[in-house]
Protein backbone atom coordinates (compact mmCIF):
# COMPACT_ATOMS: atom_id res chain seq x y z
CA UNK A 1 0.00 0.00 0.00
CA UNK A 2 2.77 2.42 0.81
CA UNK A 3 6.10 2.88 -0.81
CA UNK A 4 7.94 6.00 0.32
CA UNK A 5 11.30 6.01 2.08
CA UNK A 6 10.59 6.54 5.74
CA UNK A 7 12.31 7.78 8.84
CA UNK A 8 11.71 6.14 12.18
CA UNK A 9 13.66 5.62 15.38
CA UNK A 10 13.02 1.88 15.42
CA UNK A 11 12.05 -0.06 12.31
CA UNK A 12 11.10 0.02 8.67
CA UNK A 13 9.08 -3.20 8.71
CA UNK A 14 6.06 -3.65 6.45
CA UNK A 15 3.40 -3.90 9.12
CA UNK A 16 4.86 -0.98 11.00
CA UNK A 17 5.04 1.25 8.03
CA UNK A 18 1.59 2.63 9.02
CA UNK A 19 3.14 4.03 12.19
CA UNK A 20 5.97 5.99 10.70
CA UNK A 21 6.94 9.30 9.13
CA UNK A 22 7.88 9.59 5.49
CA UNK A 23 10.88 11.75 4.72
CA UNK A 24 10.89 12.67 1.09
CA UNK A 25 11.45 16.06 -0.46
CA UNK A 26 8.93 18.72 -1.38
CA UNK A 27 8.27 22.40 -1.83
CA UNK A 28 6.68 24.99 0.40
CA UNK A 29 3.15 25.90 -0.53
CA UNK A 30 0.81 28.82 0.00
CA UNK A 31 3.72 31.04 0.97
CA UNK A 32 7.00 32.27 -0.41
CA UNK A 33 9.56 29.52 0.34
CA UNK A 34 12.51 31.88 0.31
CA UNK A 35 10.85 34.17 2.86
CA UNK A 36 10.06 31.24 5.12
CA UNK A 37 13.59 29.90 5.02
CA UNK A 38 15.10 33.34 5.64
CA UNK A 39 12.88 33.85 8.65
CA UNK A 40 14.03 30.56 10.15
CA UNK A 41 17.69 30.91 9.23
CA UNK A 42 18.70 31.89 12.76
CA UNK A 43 18.19 28.30 14.00
CA UNK A 44 19.57 25.07 12.54
CA UNK A 45 16.71 23.42 10.67
CA UNK A 46 15.97 20.95 7.90
CA UNK A 47 13.13 21.07 5.41
CA UNK A 48 11.72 17.73 4.33
CA UNK A 49 8.45 16.80 2.69
CA UNK A 50 5.52 14.45 2.46
CA UNK A 51 3.15 13.84 -0.47
CA UNK A 52 0.30 13.66 2.03
CA UNK A 53 -0.53 15.27 5.35
CA UNK A 54 -1.00 13.29 8.57
CA UNK A 55 -4.32 11.48 8.85
CA UNK A 56 -4.34 11.60 12.65
CA UNK A 57 -2.19 12.49 15.66
CA UNK A 58 -3.42 9.30 17.41
CA UNK A 59 -0.90 6.59 16.61
CA UNK A 60 -3.30 3.72 17.26
CA UNK A 61 -5.70 4.97 14.59
CA UNK A 62 -3.10 5.66 11.92
CA UNK A 63 -3.03 3.64 8.70
CA UNK A 64 -0.91 5.94 6.58
CA UNK A 65 2.85 6.04 6.02
CA UNK A 66 2.72 9.82 5.96
CA UNK A 67 2.57 10.67 9.63
CA UNK A 68 4.31 12.61 12.41
CA UNK A 69 5.04 9.76 14.78
CA UNK A 70 8.65 9.03 13.85
CA UNK A 71 9.57 12.52 15.02
CA UNK A 72 7.63 12.69 18.28
CA UNK A 73 7.73 9.16 19.72
CA UNK A 74 10.26 6.56 20.73
CA UNK A 75 10.06 3.00 22.04
CA UNK A 76 11.98 0.96 24.55
CA UNK A 77 14.55 -0.09 21.92
CA UNK A 78 15.87 1.23 18.63
CA UNK A 79 17.73 -0.23 15.64
CA UNK A 80 21.23 0.57 14.43
CA UNK A 81 21.02 0.43 10.65
CA UNK A 82 24.78 0.83 10.35
CA UNK A 83 24.91 -2.65 11.89
CA UNK A 84 22.10 -4.36 9.93
CA UNK A 85 19.35 -3.32 12.30
CA UNK A 86 21.02 -4.42 15.52
CA UNK A 87 18.80 -3.72 18.53
CA UNK A 88 20.09 -1.03 20.88
CA UNK A 89 18.77 0.68 24.02
CA UNK A 90 16.41 3.62 23.73
CA UNK A 91 13.97 4.46 26.57
CA UNK A 92 15.10 1.19 28.13
CA UNK A 93 18.79 1.14 29.03
CA UNK A 94 18.89 -2.66 29.12
CA UNK A 95 16.82 -5.84 28.86
CA UNK A 96 17.02 -9.45 30.00
CA UNK A 97 15.39 -12.58 28.53
CA UNK A 98 14.68 -15.61 30.71
CA UNK A 99 16.08 -19.04 29.81
CA UNK A 100 12.66 -20.32 28.77
CA UNK A 101 12.29 -17.30 26.44
CA UNK A 102 8.92 -16.44 27.97
CA UNK A 103 9.85 -13.43 30.14
CA UNK A 104 11.52 -10.19 29.04
CA UNK A 105 12.42 -7.55 31.60
CA UNK A 106 13.19 -3.99 30.46
CA UNK A 107 14.95 -1.49 32.72
CA UNK A 108 14.12 2.14 31.95
CA UNK A 109 16.67 4.92 31.98
CA UNK A 110 16.81 7.20 34.97
CA UNK A 111 15.21 10.62 34.71
CA UNK A 112 13.17 10.18 31.51
CA UNK A 113 10.68 12.95 30.77
CA UNK A 114 7.86 13.71 28.38
CA UNK A 115 7.97 16.70 26.06
CA UNK A 116 5.93 18.69 28.61
CA UNK A 117 8.50 18.00 31.34
CA UNK A 118 6.46 15.38 33.23
CA UNK A 119 8.30 12.22 34.34
CA UNK A 120 8.17 9.19 32.01
CA UNK A 121 7.91 6.08 34.16
CA UNK A 122 7.18 2.37 34.16
CA UNK A 123 3.55 3.33 34.74
CA UNK A 124 3.51 4.87 31.26
CA UNK A 125 4.77 1.61 29.78
CA UNK A 126 2.07 -0.35 31.61
CA UNK A 127 -0.57 2.14 30.47
CA UNK A 128 0.59 2.02 26.85
CA UNK A 129 0.33 -1.74 26.56
CA UNK A 130 -2.40 -2.76 29.01
CA UNK A 131 -4.77 0.18 28.62
CA UNK A 132 -4.15 1.20 25.00
CA UNK A 133 -2.54 -1.34 22.66
CA UNK A 134 -4.14 -4.39 24.29
CA UNK A 135 -7.45 -2.74 25.16
CA UNK A 136 -10.20 -4.87 23.50
CA UNK A 137 -12.30 -1.75 22.92
CA UNK A 138 -9.61 0.08 20.93
CA UNK A 139 -9.24 -0.99 17.29
CA UNK A 140 -5.63 -0.74 16.15
CA UNK A 141 -3.26 -2.48 13.75
CA UNK A 142 -0.75 -2.70 16.58
CA UNK A 143 -2.67 -5.61 18.12
CA UNK A 144 -1.72 -7.85 15.21
CA UNK A 145 2.00 -7.70 15.90
CA UNK A 146 1.54 -8.39 19.62
CA UNK A 147 -0.39 -11.64 19.15
CA UNK A 148 1.66 -14.70 20.08
CA UNK A 149 1.59 -18.19 18.58
CA UNK A 150 -1.31 -20.39 17.52
CA UNK A 151 -3.52 -19.12 20.34
CA UNK A 152 -2.95 -15.53 19.12
CA UNK A 153 -2.86 -14.62 22.80
CA UNK A 154 -1.46 -11.32 23.96
CA UNK A 155 1.49 -10.87 26.31
CA UNK A 156 0.94 -9.78 29.87
CA UNK A 157 2.79 -6.85 31.36
CA UNK A 158 3.49 -5.96 34.98
CA UNK A 159 5.52 -3.50 36.99
CA UNK A 160 8.41 -4.98 38.94
CA UNK A 161 9.64 -1.75 40.51
CA UNK A 162 10.05 1.92 39.67
CA UNK A 163 12.36 1.23 36.72
CA UNK A 164 11.66 -2.35 35.63
CA UNK A 165 8.74 -3.74 33.63
CA UNK A 166 8.21 -7.41 32.78
CA UNK A 167 6.50 -8.84 29.70
CA UNK A 168 5.39 -12.48 29.72
CA UNK A 169 4.41 -14.47 26.65
CA UNK A 170 2.51 -17.79 26.72
CA UNK A 171 5.13 -19.47 24.51
CA UNK A 172 8.53 -18.57 23.04
CA UNK A 173 8.10 -15.94 20.33
CA UNK A 174 11.16 -15.03 18.25
CA UNK A 175 10.01 -11.58 16.98
CA UNK A 176 8.72 -10.41 20.35
CA UNK A 177 11.73 -8.35 21.43
CA UNK A 178 12.00 -6.46 18.14
CA UNK A 179 8.24 -5.96 17.86
CA UNK A 180 7.67 -4.87 21.43
CA UNK A 181 10.80 -2.79 21.78
CA UNK A 182 9.91 -0.70 18.78
CA UNK A 183 6.40 0.36 19.72
CA UNK A 184 6.06 3.97 20.93
CA UNK A 185 5.33 4.59 24.60
CA UNK A 186 2.36 6.91 25.25
CA UNK A 187 1.78 9.44 28.06
CA UNK A 188 -0.60 8.15 30.72
CA UNK A 189 -1.02 11.56 32.37
CA UNK A 190 -2.34 13.05 29.12
CA UNK A 191 -4.46 10.17 27.82
CA UNK A 192 -5.76 8.16 30.79
CA UNK A 193 -8.95 10.21 31.13
CA UNK A 194 -9.85 9.53 27.49
CA UNK A 195 -9.42 5.80 28.13
CA UNK A 196 -11.62 5.82 31.22
CA UNK A 197 -14.49 7.86 29.72
CA UNK A 198 -16.77 6.66 26.95
CA UNK A 199 -18.78 8.20 24.14
CA UNK A 200 -22.49 7.71 23.40
CA UNK A 201 -21.77 4.28 21.90
CA UNK A 202 -19.84 3.07 24.92
CA UNK A 203 -16.45 3.29 23.21
CA UNK A 204 -13.45 4.91 24.90
CA UNK A 205 -13.16 8.57 23.92
CA UNK A 206 -9.50 7.81 23.28
CA UNK A 207 -10.40 6.49 19.82
CA UNK A 208 -11.41 9.99 18.71
CA UNK A 209 -8.77 11.78 20.81
CA UNK A 210 -5.83 13.60 19.23
CA UNK A 211 -7.22 13.99 15.75
CA UNK A 212 -5.59 16.44 13.36
CA UNK A 213 -7.98 19.12 14.62
CA UNK A 214 -6.15 19.03 17.98
CA UNK A 215 -3.75 21.86 18.70
CA UNK A 216 -0.36 20.29 17.83
CA UNK A 217 1.18 21.84 20.95
CA UNK A 218 -1.14 19.66 23.04
CA UNK A 219 0.33 16.45 21.61
CA UNK A 220 2.82 15.08 24.13
CA UNK A 221 5.62 12.78 23.05
CA UNK A 222 9.02 11.43 24.05
CA UNK A 223 10.93 11.56 20.76
CA UNK A 224 13.42 13.91 19.16
CA UNK A 225 10.84 16.63 18.54
CA UNK A 226 7.49 18.01 19.55
CA UNK A 227 4.98 19.58 17.19
CA UNK A 228 4.91 23.34 17.06
CA UNK A 229 2.26 23.90 14.38
CA UNK A 230 0.26 22.21 11.66
CA UNK A 231 -1.46 23.83 8.70
CA UNK A 232 -3.50 21.23 6.75
CA UNK A 233 -2.32 20.65 3.19
CA UNK A 234 0.70 22.91 3.85
CA UNK A 235 3.16 21.92 6.56
CA UNK A 236 3.98 20.53 9.99
CA UNK A 237 6.70 22.27 12.01
CA UNK A 238 8.58 20.38 14.72
CA UNK A 239 10.64 21.95 17.49
CA UNK A 240 13.39 20.08 19.32
CA UNK A 241 12.15 18.32 22.43
CA UNK A 242 14.14 19.91 25.29
CA UNK A 243 13.51 16.85 27.48
CA UNK A 244 14.70 14.20 25.04
CA UNK A 245 17.05 11.82 26.84
CA UNK A 246 19.97 11.54 24.40
CA UNK A 247 23.26 13.38 24.99
CA UNK A 248 26.56 13.09 23.16
CA UNK A 249 29.88 12.14 24.76
CA UNK A 250 30.49 15.76 25.82
CA UNK A 251 27.08 15.94 27.49
CA UNK A 252 25.45 18.10 24.81
CA UNK A 253 21.73 17.47 24.26
CA UNK A 254 20.66 15.76 21.05
CA UNK A 255 19.33 16.11 18.42
CA UNK A 256 21.46 19.06 17.35
CA UNK A 257 19.02 20.33 14.74
CA UNK A 258 16.57 22.71 16.35
CA UNK A 259 13.68 22.55 13.94
CA UNK A 260 12.25 20.32 11.19
CA UNK A 261 9.76 21.54 8.62
CA UNK A 262 7.69 18.84 6.94
CA UNK A 263 6.07 20.28 3.83
CA UNK A 264 3.01 18.73 2.23
CA UNK A 265 2.85 18.58 -1.57
CA UNK A 266 1.33 15.85 -3.71
CA UNK A 267 2.97 16.48 -7.07
CA UNK A 268 6.40 14.93 -7.60
CA UNK A 269 7.27 17.43 -10.34
CA UNK A 270 6.85 20.27 -7.86
CA UNK A 271 9.06 18.40 -5.42
CA UNK A 272 11.81 18.31 -8.02
CA UNK A 273 11.44 21.99 -8.90
CA UNK A 274 11.74 23.09 -5.31
CA UNK A 275 14.68 20.83 -4.55
CA UNK A 276 16.57 22.18 -7.54
CA UNK A 277 15.82 25.73 -6.37
CA UNK A 278 17.49 24.98 -3.04
CA UNK A 279 14.39 25.13 -0.85
CA UNK A 280 14.57 21.49 0.28
CA UNK A 281 17.21 19.47 2.04
CA UNK A 282 16.48 16.06 0.57
CA UNK A 283 14.70 14.40 -2.31
CA UNK A 284 13.93 10.78 -3.04
CA UNK A 285 14.83 10.37 -6.70
CA UNK A 286 12.81 8.49 -9.25
CA UNK A 287 14.90 6.90 -12.01
CA UNK A 288 13.66 9.36 -14.62
CA UNK A 289 15.12 12.36 -12.75
CA UNK A 290 18.31 10.66 -11.59
CA UNK A 291 20.36 11.55 -14.73
CA UNK A 292 19.31 15.20 -14.47
CA UNK A 293 20.23 15.61 -10.81
CA UNK A 294 23.40 13.56 -11.16
CA UNK A 295 24.71 16.22 -13.53
CA UNK A 296 23.80 18.95 -11.01
CA UNK A 297 25.28 17.23 -7.97
CA UNK A 298 28.39 19.40 -7.59
CA UNK A 299 26.82 22.69 -8.64
CA UNK A 300 23.76 22.09 -6.45
CA UNK A 301 25.84 21.21 -3.37
CA UNK A 302 24.20 17.86 -2.73
CA UNK A 303 25.17 14.19 -2.87
CA UNK A 304 23.16 11.29 -4.23
CA UNK A 305 23.18 8.06 -2.23
CA UNK A 306 22.43 4.69 -3.85
CA UNK A 307 20.69 2.25 -1.53
CA UNK A 308 20.37 -0.52 -4.12
CA UNK A 309 17.00 -2.12 -4.90
CA UNK A 310 14.30 -0.43 -2.87
CA UNK A 311 12.69 -2.31 0.00
CA UNK A 312 9.25 -1.34 -1.27
CA UNK A 313 7.00 -4.10 -2.56
CA UNK A 314 5.15 -2.96 -5.70
CA UNK A 315 2.36 -5.15 -6.96
CA UNK A 316 -0.93 -5.77 -8.73
CA UNK A 317 -3.56 -7.26 -6.46
CA UNK A 318 -7.14 -8.48 -6.91
CA UNK A 319 -9.86 -8.35 -4.29
CA UNK A 320 -10.51 -12.00 -3.42
CA UNK A 321 -13.14 -11.22 -0.79
CA UNK A 322 -16.39 -13.20 -1.25
CA UNK A 323 -18.11 -11.61 1.75
CA UNK A 324 -21.13 -9.32 1.94
CA UNK A 325 -21.64 -6.19 4.00
CA UNK A 326 -24.16 -5.70 6.79
CA UNK A 327 -26.82 -4.92 4.16
CA UNK A 328 -26.16 -8.28 2.47
CA UNK A 329 -24.54 -6.59 -0.54
CA UNK A 330 -21.41 -8.21 -2.00
CA UNK A 331 -18.22 -6.19 -1.70
CA UNK A 332 -17.18 -7.43 -5.15
CA UNK A 333 -19.46 -8.19 -8.08
CA UNK A 334 -19.91 -12.01 -7.82
CA UNK A 335 -19.14 -12.45 -11.52
CA UNK A 336 -15.83 -10.60 -11.21
CA UNK A 337 -15.11 -12.26 -7.90
CA UNK A 338 -15.37 -15.64 -9.61
CA UNK A 339 -12.59 -14.58 -12.04
CA UNK A 340 -10.33 -13.12 -9.38
CA UNK A 341 -10.54 -16.27 -7.26
CA UNK A 342 -9.28 -18.52 -10.04
CA UNK A 343 -5.58 -19.10 -9.45
CA UNK A 344 -4.91 -19.58 -13.16
CA UNK A 345 -6.49 -16.18 -13.87
CA UNK A 346 -4.06 -14.46 -11.49
CA UNK A 347 -1.15 -16.42 -12.92
CA UNK A 348 -2.18 -15.46 -16.46
CA UNK A 349 -2.18 -11.79 -15.47
CA UNK A 350 1.31 -12.25 -14.03
CA UNK A 351 2.61 -13.80 -17.27
CA UNK A 352 0.97 -11.01 -19.29
CA UNK A 353 2.83 -8.16 -17.58
CA UNK A 354 6.10 -7.27 -19.28
CA UNK A 355 8.09 -6.39 -16.21
CA UNK A 356 11.34 -6.09 -18.13
CA UNK A 357 9.78 -3.39 -20.30
CA UNK A 358 8.51 -1.73 -17.13
CA UNK A 359 12.02 -1.77 -15.70
CA UNK A 360 13.59 -0.35 -18.84
CA UNK A 361 10.99 2.28 -19.75
CA UNK A 362 9.58 3.49 -16.43
CA UNK A 363 12.63 2.93 -14.24
CA UNK A 364 15.24 3.62 -16.94
CA UNK A 365 16.81 0.23 -16.30
CA UNK A 366 17.49 1.18 -12.67
CA UNK A 367 15.66 -1.58 -10.88
CA UNK A 368 15.30 -5.31 -10.39
CA UNK A 369 12.40 -7.64 -11.17
CA UNK A 370 10.69 -8.58 -7.92
CA UNK A 371 9.53 -12.11 -7.20
CA UNK A 372 9.18 -12.46 -3.46
CA UNK A 373 7.30 -10.68 -0.66
CA UNK A 374 10.49 -10.88 1.44
CA UNK A 375 13.17 -8.25 0.89
CA UNK A 376 16.12 -9.61 -1.05
CA UNK A 377 18.60 -8.46 1.65
CA UNK A 378 16.82 -10.54 4.29
CA UNK A 379 18.55 -13.81 5.18
CA UNK A 380 15.15 -15.47 4.71
CA UNK A 381 14.80 -14.43 1.08
CA UNK A 382 14.28 -17.35 -1.34
CA UNK A 383 15.80 -16.64 -4.74
CA UNK A 384 14.60 -18.03 -8.08
CA UNK A 385 17.86 -20.00 -8.22
CA UNK A 386 16.80 -21.67 -4.96
CA UNK A 387 13.45 -22.70 -6.38
CA UNK A 388 11.16 -19.66 -6.17
CA UNK A 389 8.59 -19.61 -8.97
CA UNK A 390 8.78 -16.61 -11.30
CA UNK A 391 6.48 -15.21 -13.97
CA UNK A 392 8.57 -13.87 -16.79
CA UNK A 393 6.73 -12.20 -19.66
CA UNK A 394 4.92 -14.86 -21.70
CA UNK A 395 1.56 -13.73 -23.20
CA UNK A 396 1.18 -17.07 -24.99
CA UNK A 397 1.40 -18.90 -21.66
CA UNK A 398 -1.10 -16.40 -20.22
CA UNK A 399 -3.67 -17.18 -22.92
CA UNK A 400 -3.14 -20.92 -22.50
CA UNK A 401 -3.85 -20.66 -18.78
CA UNK A 402 -7.01 -18.63 -19.39
CA UNK A 403 -8.37 -21.09 -21.94
CA UNK A 404 -7.56 -24.00 -19.65
CA UNK A 405 -9.48 -22.25 -16.85
CA UNK A 406 -12.64 -22.02 -19.00
CA UNK A 407 -12.30 -18.54 -20.46
CA UNK A 408 -12.69 -17.95 -24.21
CA UNK A 409 -12.17 -15.26 -26.83
CA UNK A 410 -14.75 -13.65 -29.12
CA UNK A 411 -14.17 -12.62 -32.72
CA UNK A 412 -12.78 -9.24 -31.61
CA UNK A 413 -10.17 -10.88 -29.38
CA UNK A 414 -11.90 -9.87 -26.14
CA UNK A 415 -11.70 -12.28 -23.24
CA UNK A 416 -15.00 -13.74 -22.05
CA UNK A 417 -15.77 -16.03 -19.15
CA UNK A 418 -17.60 -19.34 -19.56
CA UNK A 419 -20.96 -17.55 -19.32
CA UNK A 420 -20.07 -15.07 -22.05
CA UNK A 421 -19.35 -12.09 -19.75
CA UNK A 422 -16.59 -9.79 -20.93
CA UNK A 423 -13.62 -9.74 -18.54
CA UNK A 424 -13.50 -6.11 -17.52
CA UNK A 425 -12.72 -4.53 -14.18
CA UNK A 426 -11.56 -1.27 -12.56
CA UNK A 427 -7.91 -0.90 -11.58
CA UNK A 428 -7.06 1.64 -8.85
CA UNK A 429 -3.81 3.55 -8.50
CA UNK A 430 -2.85 6.58 -6.42
CA UNK A 431 -2.67 9.67 -8.60
CA UNK A 432 0.11 11.44 -6.69
CA UNK A 433 2.88 9.07 -7.77
CA UNK A 434 3.71 9.50 -11.45
CA UNK A 435 5.79 6.33 -11.73
CA UNK A 436 3.02 4.31 -10.06
CA UNK A 437 0.51 5.69 -12.57
CA UNK A 438 2.89 4.87 -15.43
CA UNK A 439 3.15 1.31 -14.12
CA UNK A 440 -0.63 1.01 -14.03
CA UNK A 441 -0.89 2.33 -17.58
CA UNK A 442 1.53 -0.32 -18.78
CA UNK A 443 -0.35 -3.05 -16.90
CA UNK A 444 -3.51 -1.83 -18.62
CA UNK A 445 -1.78 -2.05 -22.02
CA UNK A 446 -0.29 -5.47 -21.34
CA UNK A 447 -3.63 -6.91 -20.23
CA UNK A 448 -5.27 -5.51 -23.34
CA UNK A 449 -2.92 -7.73 -25.36
CA UNK A 450 -4.55 -10.83 -23.84
CA UNK A 451 -8.09 -9.49 -24.24
CA UNK A 452 -8.64 -8.10 -20.73
CA UNK A 453 -10.03 -4.59 -20.31
CA UNK A 454 -8.74 -2.87 -17.17
CA UNK A 455 -10.35 0.54 -16.67
CA UNK A 456 -7.74 2.69 -14.96
CA UNK A 457 -8.86 4.94 -12.11
CA UNK A 458 -6.11 7.24 -10.78
CA UNK A 459 -7.40 8.85 -7.57
CA UNK A 460 -6.09 10.55 -4.45
CA UNK A 461 -4.17 8.29 -2.10
CA UNK A 462 -6.51 8.86 0.83
CA UNK A 463 -9.45 7.81 -1.36
CA UNK A 464 -7.57 4.67 -2.35
CA UNK A 465 -7.02 3.87 1.33
CA UNK A 466 -10.72 4.40 2.03
CA UNK A 467 -11.73 2.00 -0.74
CA UNK A 468 -9.27 -0.61 0.48
CA UNK A 469 -10.53 -0.32 4.04
CA UNK A 470 -14.16 -0.54 2.87
CA UNK A 471 -13.32 -3.52 0.60
CA UNK A 472 -14.98 -1.65 -2.29
CA UNK A 473 -12.31 -2.28 -4.93
CA UNK A 474 -11.56 -4.79 -7.68
CA UNK A 475 -7.92 -4.43 -8.71
CA UNK A 476 -5.17 -2.27 -7.27
CA UNK A 477 -1.67 -1.27 -8.34
CA UNK A 478 -0.04 -0.48 -5.02
CA UNK A 479 2.85 -1.04 -2.70
CA UNK A 480 3.93 -1.86 0.82
CA UNK A 481 6.95 0.05 2.02
CA UNK A 482 9.99 -0.67 4.08
CA UNK A 483 10.56 -4.42 4.04
CA UNK A 484 12.90 -5.39 6.86
CA UNK A 485 14.99 -8.44 7.60
CA UNK A 486 12.43 -10.11 9.90
CA UNK A 487 9.73 -12.01 7.93
CA UNK A 488 7.25 -11.82 10.78
CA UNK A 489 7.07 -8.09 10.17
CA UNK A 490 4.71 -9.00 7.33
CA UNK A 491 2.24 -10.87 9.54
CA UNK A 492 -0.14 -7.91 9.54
CA UNK A 493 -0.43 -8.41 5.77
CA UNK A 494 -0.27 -12.18 5.50
CA UNK A 495 -2.24 -13.33 8.54
CA UNK A 496 -5.87 -13.83 7.52
CA UNK A 497 -6.86 -11.82 10.61
CA UNK A 498 -4.39 -9.02 9.92
CA UNK A 499 -5.71 -5.50 9.44
CA UNK A 500 -3.64 -5.14 6.26
CA UNK A 501 -4.79 -8.45 4.74
CA UNK A 502 -6.20 -6.36 1.93
CA UNK A 503 -6.79 -9.02 -0.68
CA UNK A 504 -9.26 -10.83 1.60
CA UNK A 505 -9.94 -8.52 4.54
CA UNK A 506 -11.79 -10.21 7.37
CA UNK A 507 -14.02 -8.71 10.08
CA UNK A 508 -12.45 -5.80 11.93
CA UNK A 509 -13.08 -4.52 15.43
CA UNK A 510 -15.56 -1.65 15.56
CA UNK A 511 -17.05 -2.06 12.07
CA UNK A 512 -20.52 -3.36 11.06
CA UNK A 513 -20.56 -7.16 10.76
CA UNK A 514 -19.78 -8.79 7.42
CA UNK A 515 -21.28 -12.03 6.17
CA UNK A 516 -19.88 -15.01 4.33
CA UNK A 517 -16.18 -14.30 4.71
CA UNK A 518 -14.13 -17.33 3.61
CA UNK A 519 -10.49 -18.18 4.24
CA UNK A 520 -8.84 -20.32 1.57
CA UNK A 521 -6.76 -23.38 2.40
CA UNK A 522 -3.56 -21.67 1.24
CA UNK A 523 -4.28 -18.68 3.49
CA UNK A 524 -4.69 -21.09 6.39
CA UNK A 525 -1.36 -22.69 5.54
CA UNK A 526 0.36 -19.31 5.49
CA UNK A 527 -1.22 -18.60 8.90
CA UNK A 528 0.30 -21.83 10.18
CA UNK A 529 3.72 -21.12 8.70
CA UNK A 530 3.90 -17.65 10.25
CA UNK A 531 3.04 -19.09 13.65
CA UNK A 532 5.59 -21.88 13.23
CA UNK A 533 8.23 -19.42 12.07
CA UNK A 534 7.65 -17.13 15.04
CA UNK A 535 8.26 -20.05 17.42
CA UNK A 536 11.35 -21.53 15.77
CA UNK A 537 14.70 -20.37 17.15
CA UNK A 538 16.78 -22.61 14.87
CA UNK A 539 17.78 -20.36 11.95
CA UNK A 540 18.10 -23.19 9.41
CA UNK A 541 14.61 -24.46 10.19
CA UNK A 542 13.27 -20.90 10.24
CA UNK A 543 14.58 -20.25 6.75
CA UNK A 544 12.92 -23.43 5.49
CA UNK A 545 9.59 -22.32 6.97
CA UNK A 546 9.68 -18.93 5.30
CA UNK A 547 10.91 -20.48 2.05
CA UNK A 548 7.73 -22.53 1.94
CA UNK A 549 5.69 -19.39 2.62
CA UNK A 550 7.32 -17.63 -0.33
CA UNK A 551 6.63 -20.61 -2.59
CA UNK A 552 2.93 -20.57 -1.66
CA UNK A 553 2.71 -16.81 -2.13
CA UNK A 554 4.21 -17.09 -5.61
CA UNK A 555 1.96 -20.00 -6.54
CA UNK A 556 -1.27 -18.37 -5.38
CA UNK A 557 -0.34 -14.77 -6.25
CA UNK A 558 -2.49 -12.60 -4.00
CA UNK A 559 0.14 -10.01 -4.93
CA UNK A 560 1.65 -10.03 -8.42
CA UNK A 561 5.06 -8.50 -7.84
CA UNK A 562 6.45 -5.98 -10.31
CA UNK A 563 9.78 -4.11 -10.09
CA UNK A 564 12.01 -2.94 -7.26
CA UNK A 565 13.41 0.41 -8.36
CA UNK A 566 16.87 1.41 -7.24
CA UNK A 567 16.71 3.66 -4.21
CA UNK A 568 18.37 7.05 -4.69
CA UNK A 569 18.30 9.87 -2.18
CA UNK A 570 19.71 13.35 -2.82
CA UNK A 571 20.85 15.07 0.38
CA UNK A 572 22.32 18.56 0.84
CA UNK A 573 26.04 18.57 1.60
CA UNK A 574 25.44 20.96 4.50
CA UNK A 575 24.03 18.01 6.48
CA UNK A 576 26.84 16.38 8.46
CA UNK A 577 27.25 13.01 10.21
CA UNK A 578 25.14 11.03 7.74
CA UNK A 579 25.52 7.26 8.04
CA UNK A 580 23.64 6.12 4.98
CA UNK A 581 22.41 2.52 4.88
CA UNK A 582 20.27 0.67 2.38
CA UNK A 583 17.80 -0.36 5.10
CA UNK A 584 17.69 2.83 7.12
CA UNK A 585 18.25 5.45 4.44
CA UNK A 586 20.13 8.70 5.14
CA UNK A 587 18.31 9.90 8.26
CA UNK A 588 17.97 6.93 10.60
CA UNK A 589 20.56 8.46 12.98
CA UNK A 590 18.78 11.80 13.05
CA UNK A 591 19.91 12.66 16.57
CA UNK A 592 23.54 12.81 15.35
CA UNK A 593 22.96 15.06 12.34
CA UNK A 594 24.27 18.61 12.17
CA UNK A 595 23.91 21.35 9.59
CA UNK A 596 26.42 23.95 8.50
CA UNK A 597 25.19 27.51 7.83
CA UNK A 598 23.92 28.28 4.32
Amino acid sequence: MLSSKIFSPITRCRWFVVLMTAIVAISLTSCNPAQFKTKAAQVPQLVFASPSGPATFNITQNQSAFSVFGYIYEGLLTENFAQDGKLEPALAESWEISEDKKRIVFTLRNGLKWSDGEPLTVDDVIFTYRDVYLNPKIPTDIKDILRVGSSRAFPTVKKLDERRVEFTVPEPFVPFLRNTGGLPILPAHALRESIETTDANGNPKFVSTWGTDTDPKEIIGNGYYKMESYIPSQRVIFQRNPYYWRRDKEGNPQPYIERVVLQIIENTDNQLINFRSGQLDSLELSPDVFPLLKREEKRGHFSIYNGGPDSTTLFVSFNLNKARNSKNQPFVDPIKSSWFNIKEFRQAVAYAIDRQRMKENIFRGMGELQNSPIYFQSPYYLSPEQGLKVYNYDPKKAKELLLKAGFKYNSQGKLLDAMGNQVRFTMLVKAEDRSRVDMAIQVQQDLHQIGIQADLQAIAFNVVIEKLQNRTWECYVGGFGGGGVEPHSGSNIWSSNGRLHQFNQGPLLGEPPIQGWEISDWEKEINRLFIEGSQEFDEVKRKAIYAKFQQIAQEELPFIHLVNKLSFQAVRDRIQNLKFSALGGPFWNFYELKVTPD
